[in-house]
């Protein structure tokens, strides 16, 4: 038996009206984290660990899809098992995402404050590990988040005040009397949050003392560029979530709730890409390589398959991984470097 997503309130036009804005913002994410992933793979000048990490953090919302055809065709209801996808995927999103933004603050802290060092503490070794422990401990969290969850019996009221299956709506349906798991497990988790957000402002405060001592105004300028954005993307995130989850214990209007939700889980994969690299001097060159064809070229494509295959092979090192997944895994890469080598 599936659950009743009541979604955005209103007239008819006014939910086709909210179904065209989400379906917007999803187009442009799609579009943005598509270019931004294919530049930064395909041209050589961007296999730098800022770019590395801005690939991993091209994320697509999981539940937009799903809440504009909710809207379009008036029909609200979800399977169970759509809704476990979507309460495992949302959180997931999010927290792999601070992960890897907590990772890019120590890479900005390596590049500015020790710049004759950087190569050496930021090496790609170090980089793979660094994103594959962030998508492994964030997809942990989240699978007890969703085991814990749905361990719960939901026998009444199956309606949920959001557009999506999370966290605070499900554990306000059911009805179950002992909640304190799931209680903990999300008490653990804020202080998880708040641990990487700490990390993120410490590294923050010594690239800027380092950033106040350039000479040069320019300098400081491109410095400031680079930081402040994603300072404030961070912030933005954070705030927002934390709002959304206490909310419904603190008691408030369900359109609030809606609003936050919308800019924690569709604002940030749209404004990725503008942020973080579209704006980018070297992300707009790419761009234009791109657009006339010149990354496209056989080589840039060897170049890249050569560097995915030896990528993973970096994963045998990385506990977890087996030899043989690993080996599986760069078969698909490497049968079509041969077959374009052959060409």
């Amino acid at each position: 038996m599936g659950f009743l997503l009541l979604g955005f309130p209103g007239p008819c036009s006014l939910q086709l009206l909210q179904a065209g804005i989400l379906a917007a913002a999803y187009l442009a994410a799609l579009v943005g984290n598509g270019l931004t992933i294919t530049i930064t793979s395909l041209d050589p000048g961007l296999h730098l660990p800022m770019y590395f990490f801005l690939r991993n953090i091209c994320l697509i919302s999981a539940v937009v899809p799903q809440a504009v055809t909710n809207s379009v065709t008036h029909c609200h209801s979800i399977s169970f098992l759509g809704c476990v996808a979507q309460f495992f995927l949302v959180p997931f999103s999010a927290v792999a995402e601070l992960s890897l933004f907590t990772v890019m603050s120590i890479d900005r802290y390596a590049a500015i404050c020790h710049p004759l060092h950087y190569e050496a503490i930021m090496s790609r070794d170090t980089c793979v590990k660094m994103v594959t422990l962030s998508w492994l401990s964030s997809g942990f969290v989240c699978a007890m988040h969703t085991v814990s969850t749905f361990s719960f019996s939901y026998c009444g009221n199956r309606q949920i005040q959001q557009f999506f299956c999370d966290i605070p709506q499900l554990l306000a349906i059911s009805c179950s009397q002992n909640v304190t798991a799931e209680v903990v497990l999300i008490f653990i988790s804020a202080i998880l949050d708040t641990g990487c957000f700490a990390c993120i402002v410490v590294s923050y405060v010594f690239i800027f003392s380092t950033v106040r001592r350039i000479p040069s105004t320019a300098g400081r300028a491109k410095a400031y560029s680079t930081c402040l954005p994603h300072l404030a993307v961070v912030v933005l995130l954070l705030s927002t979530a934390f709002t959304a989850y206490l909310k419904p214990l603190l008691g408030s209007s369900s359109s609030t709730l809606l609003v936050l939700s919308v800019v924690y889980v569709v604002l940030p994969p749209s404004l990725n890409p503008v942020i973080y690299s579209l704006r980018k001097k070297t992300m707009k060159a790419g761009l234009e390589k791109l657009v006339t064809g010149k990354l496209l070229t056989k080589q840039y494509i060897l170049l890249f398959l050569h560097k995915y295959s030896k990528s993973l092979s970096m994963f045998v090192h990385v506990p977890g991984c087996s030899k043989l997944a690993c080996s599986c895994l760069r078969v698909p890469a490497t049968l079509v470097l041969i077959a374009i080598q052959l060409e």
